[in-house]
């Protein structure tokens, strides 16, 4: 009975029973990954970066509870977090964390150097944005750039040599991550909508407080500027109707989410922000029907 309760304290500390977290890596990523290869790009690379996204999120999980523990016992949403209530001791949690980052590693090995050299890179990225929030007016952009690395990561695996250098990830891949950013700003945002009230009486800096009165308007320029890169790049690429009707889907859930937050409820931007993957499904979606089209 001890062992299985403290088996599901290590499942609520990585968020198994919420798939939405790691759902928002994974199309994106993927996505970079079949315009990388151009196509199907094989089992085992889908295989590396599917689970590499699980098991990075739940990671990054861990090191969140820890560096945020004492200011989730201020918030109502997060008091109970096994880390935060005191179920699960700092220790326990660094462990569970570092052993998933770790087999993740494992997998990154498989690939090539090119790709193994990015992932230190996302893994500081990852490593630093628990503590953003403490010093950057919309730790958001941070999140942004560790939620995105995994599509430099997929060209480079898709598309690199051998050797270790930058010039393994092509100009458009860094468009894209940017153009991811401006999602991860979106639906991070609803997020923080939702806590906005116990995160200014805690003193936490989000993107949330930091647009104000202008958080709505914010929200649906983020979604613009998402989709906008992604349309401009995909187009240079050769990418066509199937993936713009795939921009379209996902702009249209845009403005449903924009229905749910507009009145800056908690229970809508928080549901605003449990759907969002199916946003990042759509132009997934497009991205492989194109392809597969050709």
């Amino acid at each position: 009975m001890i062992a299985a309760r403290r088996f599901n304290l290590y499942l609520d500390l990585i968020r198994w029973d919420r798939p939405a977290g790691w759902l928002l890596l994974l199309w994106p990523t993927l996505a970079a990954l079949w315009i990388a290869a151009d196509g199907f790009p094989g089992l085992h690379l889908i295989a590396v970066f599917t689970l590499g996204t699980v098991l990075m999120r739940s990671a990054g999980c861990c090191i969140n509870d820890v560096a945020d523990r004492e200011f989730d016992r201020h918030v109502k949403r997060t008091s109970q977090r096994p880390v935060t209530s005191g179920a699960l001791g700092v220790p326990d949690a660094l462990g569970v964390g570092a052993a998933l980052a770790f087999v993740s590693f494992l997998l990154v090995l498989t690939t090539n150097p090119p790709t193994i050299l990015l992932s230190f890179f996302g893994l500081a990225v990852t490593l630093v944005y628990p503590y953003a929030k403490r010093f950057v007016s919309m730790p958001q952009a941070v999140l942004g750039v560790a939620f995105s690395f995994g599509i430099p990561m997929a060209f480079a695996a898709a598309q690199g040599g051998q050797e270790w250098t930058f010039g393994a990830v092509p100009s458009h891949a860094w468009w894209l991550l940017l153009g991811n950013l401006f999602w991860v700003l979106a639906y991070d945002t609803e997020y923080a909508m939702v806590d906005r009230d116990d995160d200014l009486k805690i003193g936490i800096k989000t993107s949330a407080i930091t647009l104000g009165r202008f958080d709505v308007s914010g929200v649906m320029a983020f979604y613009g500027l998402f989709l906008a890169i992604w349309a401009v790049v995909g187009r240079s690429l050769g990418l066509g109707e199937w993936f713009l009707l795939g921009i379209a889907v996902a702009a249209a859930q845009a403005l449903w989410h924009w229905s749910m937050i507009r009145e800056r409820s908690r229970e809508g931007c928080f549901r605003a922000f449990r759907v969002n993957h199916w946003v990042g499904f759509a132009v997934f979606a497009g991205v492989v029907v194109d392809l597969a089209m050709r």
